[in-house]
């Protein structure tokens, strides 16, 4: 499985982990249950885990299309600042996450802070997160590109140039 294969498969866990790990975290909040709360640290630290790896196959995805007829470098750059924007969110948060879990399972009040400080970089990674997601899908999907639609004419002119 290349680069590619597993950038594609594995890039929504990071995003939909914070999704996730933010409604448990609410959920925790609301019934007031410790446990719950801790369950959404543990989410928010394999989510920072995912996105290590999803960060790792981002190069390899970005040589395996830039070959293709749509490829545009301008969206690759794009998606890669918000994807290192995205990935140190996700390393503090994750980190932070862990200190919280350990502080909980000690039982010791600074727990409280953890979570005050957690609740923060959730807000913060969640518009970083919208970010990476909608540069990463224009990438391949034209049709949500600010400029709308690709003209299909210029697309199969320059088909038509690169076979030739």
């Amino acid at each position: 499985m290349s680069d590619l294969h597993l950038h594609l498969l594995l890039n929504h866990f990071p995003l939909i982990g914070l999704a996730i790990g933010a409604l448990v975290l609410l959920f925790g909040f609301l019934l007031k249950k410790p446990n719950i709360k801790a369950t959404a640290l543990g989410i928010f630290v394999f989510s920072a885990i995912m996105a290590i790896i999803v960060n790792y196959t981002g190069e390899g995805a970005e040589h395996a299309v830039e070959n293709l007829p749509e490829f545009s470098e301008q969206y690759i750059e794009t998606h890669e600042d918000a994807a290192e924007l995205f990935l140190v969110m996700m390393l503090v948060l994750g980190g932070v996450s862990l200190v919280t879990l350990i502080l909980v399972i000690r039982k010791m009040k600074l727990a409280v802070y953890g979570y005050i400080l957690v609740t923060l970089l959730v807000i913060a990674a969640a518009f970083a997160a919208t970010d990476v997601g909608n540069t990463g899908g224009e990438i391949r999907h034209s049709e949500i590109r600010p400029e709308g639609t690709i003209n299909q004419q210029e697309l199969q002119k320059k088909i038509k140039d690169d076979d030739d």
